[in-house]
């Protein structure tokens, strides 16, 4: 009986441990995995000129992809004004000053909208918010714009992003323990006050990792933003004219362009890229999260 137990046990042991490292080796071959495809464009170009030039000619073997990181950054940064402040205000409210029931029918309707496949925003994004930047938004701020723009493909993200953001504010906000609230209100603080001093403050290294999340989930997301954002080379800070971000350079020409030389490293340094920022995005959140929890 014995030694059935610790045969078990040791079986139990060896299948937890392969899959935990099975799960840490999987971004380590990826990313050996997309060096070894881009090498031959590293070896063939400084990663200087791959990431400062802006000169997009493959048939003449140049490759700048500054144009491309851009626009990524862009459409990033546009998602995260957007969907930023919305969803840390929802998240207070839902918590800390609406009623249990509105919370209940909310949690639902969240998982739902994080469950859309991204197509079906892209699709969302060409029917409503593309004719609405091409039809008011342009308009009202006195310039035209076919409605593909960066501004379209960032409002796409920013509702996209929203889910998963919202979602983990609340879950952050719920872990604060009741007895700080209470012990902030009986000290004569105003509901405002409890939230402001208690809630935001313990609950700020959460809310920074939440952030971190919508940021990276802007940043590497393809189908929908490729859908709106216009796929035109531009180096522009007007919103209403288009770009071309990373992942739809990857998703429009894999596959289709890989006669012209170096072209399918190309990509590959590209995904590369995605690979390497969203992986700066993340620890620079971690370091920040470790430091404000030392405070």
């Amino acid at each position: 009986m014995n030694r059935k137990r610790m045969l078990t046990n040791l079986l139990v042991n060896i299948w937890m441990q392969g899959g935990l490292y099975i799960l840490l080796a999987i971004p380590v071959l990826i990313a050996i995995g997309l060096y070894w495809k881009a090498a031959p464009l590293l070896n063939e170009h400084s990663l200087a000129d791959l990431i400062f030039s802006s000169k997009w000619f493959p048939m003449k073997g140049e490759f700048g992809f500054l144009p491309f990181i851009f626009s990524s950054f862009y459409v990033t940064l546009l998602a995260f004004i957007l969907s930023a402040p919305l969803c840390l205000f929802a998240a207070i409210y839902l918590t800390q000053f609406s009623n249990r029931r509105l919370l209940n029918f909310m949690l639902p309707v969240i998982d739902i909208l994080a469950g859309i496949p991204s197509v079906v925003y892209g699709v969302w994004g060409i029917l409503v918010i593309v004719p609405l930047v091409s039809g008011r938004i342009a308009p009202f701020f006195g310039s035209t714009s076919s409605g593909y723009s960066l501004l379209a493909g960032g409002i796409v993200l920013a509702v996209m992003c929203i889910p998963y953001m919202l979602n983990m504010l609340i879950e952050v906000f719920h872990t604060i323990p009741v007895g700080m609230k209470e012990a902030s209100l009986s000290l004569g603080a105003t509901h405002w006050e409890m939230v402001k001093h208690v809630i935001i403050r313990k609950g700020f290294p959460g809310i920074i990792s939440a952030f971190g999340l919508g940021i990276a989930k802007a940043f590497g997301e393809t189908i929908a933003v490729l859908m709106v954002v216009g796929n035109t080379l531009n180096l522009t800070l007007s919103p209403l004219k288009p770009g071309y971000p990373l992942p739809a350079l990857i998703a429009n020409n894999y596959g289709e362009m890989m006669s012209i030389p170096d072209y399918d490293s190309a990509l590959m340094f590209a995904a590369l890229l995605l690979f390497v920022v969203i992986l700066i995005i993340n620890l620079f959140f971690r370091y920040f999260i470790h430091k404000t929890e030392k405070i």
